[in-house]
């Protein structure tokens, strides 16, 4: 990992006049591991919000493709283009589009236009369309004209400071009849920027209608309808077990019929009518139910996913008996279409798809945050869907989202969002769970310090949570920080405090986000026995063991303004004197990293050579290490 500005002066140490704590003890009993790790402890939770998919993950680069908002049909984020002498207006169509899921379209009537005074429609993507020197972009668009007269349609990338045509691509005359026409547009040697515009346009009069209007770049895997390349590499870093999808308040919608819908995810995008999403915008439902499989699938992380269960957030809810049956029929459909083989009805649709592989499914959540609906309906909606899923796929292991009477859920999920402070008051939150109950997911939580991504105190609220999520992964099975992804553009964020923030041409990790890679990629396989004793009331430990490497791995969070000495002694082993240390840390709790200042704090590698059975080492203020010890 790179070396942030703040590394120097974490391993030079620190300003004389910073007084160190009173030295602490760590006692790690090395023969003793205590329970096994979860092998899915650390792992993503997503949802649309924060333009996560549309405007984030999702690589689509053309804002509101399909002109339509959360009230309705919409011309939003659309202009009208007339160069020179140019006439022409454009207005929705509500009587004509290219399917029974888009019906409507976006009008284009041209009175006068010619070469260099040409007359079309503009885009300016969200905020912005990212263009690289010699980058490829794929696009297309469903159209028709009434009549051949209006000409060639030409696509043009244009740099918004300077006019610059930075590529431009020409498709023929348009037909009478909705056809899609692609287009491949490559820039040439241009400076990489944001400020571009997309321009569709034609050299003569007549009238065009245009729907589902794309423009790609490059992606993940060159995966057609994909992800976004420097978001998915930042996801891959963190090496996450799993992935909760398709979301929390995203999954309810603010009303039953605003509900993600699966069924109207699949399939080709000109079959997949969008929706409204509750954070006040449109979601495209580029990034679908198989998209999301997908997604799992390039980065090797089980797939967790959550069905509707009968509540959407403004209190709307189906009692459980008859009225919820079709839901539960429509998760159980859903099951099918990623799990079922391509002799079964949803299994063969998913091959049709361009998938005949089945996805492999060990986690069924029902529901999001049913503590929410105020009728005291869950526990009867809860169990309608978990003896359904139970009679059908006896191996899923089915998700509570709420307390529950009657039937025992085979794990919990646990949401919270705090300060650092109340994090550090309740790492032993889990510490006397009972171990004979229900395994506990913690589905959502993060610490909520610092905008659009978190500081450093809060990856320190975060690192001291994450060890006593640690200390008892015999109980907590999953977890998985939220919100995961920001836009930090001007309107972009919903919801502050986030891990990964961008923006259309560049993106960072907050302090948060590497505390989280830090903790998923260096973790054992066992929890050792080991016992702290410090007067430092923000000092926190965990300590596992990896079997297969022979090494202990010590993480140590000091949330404390002044270094901490801790004098670690192993019992029962053998350790070799080099031993690498891993440490995040910054000067003060509101430093951070930004669009502008990506890695102002980043993870610092360095060695100590004095590791042994017994050995004593400082933990620097305001810093989160880990010690890799391999035993001899």
């Amino acid at each position: 990992m790179r070396l942030g500005k703040f590394a120097a002066v974490l391993l030079a140490g620190l300003p004389l006049a910073a007084m160190a704590q009173q030295p602490a003890t760590l006692t790690i009993d090395t023969a003793k591991p205590i329970a096994a790790v979860s092998p899915t402890l650390y792992g993503l939770m997503t949802e649309e919000i924060n333009y996560s998919y549309d405007g984030g993950l999702y690589a689509e680069l053309v804002n509101n493709r399909t002109f339509q908002s959360n009230r309705g049909p919409s011309t939003a984020d659309w202009t009208i283009l007339q160069n020179g002498n140019a006439r022409a207006a454009m207005a929705i169509d509500k009587n004509t589009g290219p399917s029974e899921a888009l019906p409507l379209s976006l009008k284009l009537t041209v009175d006068n236009a010619a070469p260099k005074s040409e007359a079309g429609i503009v885009n300016n993507g969200y905020w912005g369309i990212p263009v690289h020197p010699s980058e490829q972009f794929h696009g297309s668009f469903y159209a028709k004209a009434d009549s051949a007269s209006i000409g060639a349609v030409t696509i043009r990338l244009i740099n918004n400071d300077t006019g610059a045509i930075e590529a431009t691509a020409t498709v023929p005359a348009l037909s009478a009849d909705w056809h899609r026409y692609e287009y491949t547009l490559k820039s040439g040697a241009v400076t990489a920027s944001a400020a571009n515009h997309l321009t569709i346009s034609v050299e003569h009069s007549g009238t065009a209608w245009f729907s589902l209007v794309s423009l790609f770049p490059p992606t993940y895997q060159n995966t057609a309808n994909g992800n976004r390349i420097d978001l998915m590499q930042k996801l891959a870093a963190m090496h996450p077990a799993f992935l909760r999808f398709p979301g929390g308040n995203y999954l309810e919608g603010d009303h039953i019929n605003e509900r993600y819908e699966w069924k109207k995810t699949i399939g080709s995008l000109v079959d997949r009518p969008t929706h409204p999403s509750p954070w006040n915008y449109h979601s495209s439902d580029g990034l679908g139910l198989l998209e999301f499989f997908e997604w799992c699938e390039d980065l090797h992380m089980q797939p967790l996913l959550a069905v509707y269960a009968g509540y959407s957030m403004r209190q709307e809810h189906v009692d459980a008996g008859p009225a919820l049956e079709p839901y539960v029929q429509d998760a159980l459909d859903e099951i099918e279409y990623a799990t079922g083989s391509t002799s079964t009805k949803w299994g063969a649709i998913r091959a049709k798809d361009g998938h005949p592989a089945p996805f492999h499914i060990n986690y069924i959540e029902v529901g999001n945050e049913d503590w929410f609906d105020k009728s005291g309906s869950y526990s009867g909606r809860y169990a309608q869907f978990y003896k359904a899923i139970k009679a059908a796929y006896p191996d899923i292991q089915i998700i509570a989202t709420a307390p529950v009477t009657g039937i025992r859920p085979d794990i919990v999920d646990d949401h919270f969002y705090r300060s650092a402070q109340e994090f550090f008051n309740d790492v032993h939150h889990y510490d006397n769970t009972d171990r004979n109950g229900p395994k506990v997911m913690v589905g959502e939580w993060a610490t909520r310090e610092g905008s659009p991504t978190t500081n450093m105190g809060a990856a320190l609220g975060d690192a001291a949570w994450m060890t006593g999520m640690e200390r008892n992964s015999d109980i907590i099975v999953l977890a998985s920080y939220a919100p995961l992804f920001v836009n930090v553009n001007p309107g972009g964020m919903q919801w502050p405090s986030d891990l990964i923030g961008y923006d259309a041409l560049n993106s960072y990790g907050s302090p948060s986000y590497y505390a989280q890679a830090m903790f998923s990629t260096h973790v054992g396989d066992h929890v050792l026995d080991a016992k702290l004793d410090a007067t430092n009331p923000r000092l926190f430990d965990s300590v596992t063991l990896d079997t297969k490497h022979r090494r202990v791995i010590v993480k140590l969070v000091n949330g404390s303004s002044q270094p901490q000495s801790v004098s670690i002694n192993l019992s029962g082993a053998k350790v070799r004197s080099n031993a690498h240390v891993t440490t995040l840390g910054a000067p003060t709790t509101e430093a951070t990293n930004t669009i502008t200042d990506p890695t102002r704090i980043v993870p610092v590698v360095s060695t100590i050579s004095n590791a042994a059975s017994t050995f004593t080492h400082t933990v620097p203020r305001f810093s989160i290490q880990i010690l890799d010890l391999d035993l001899n």
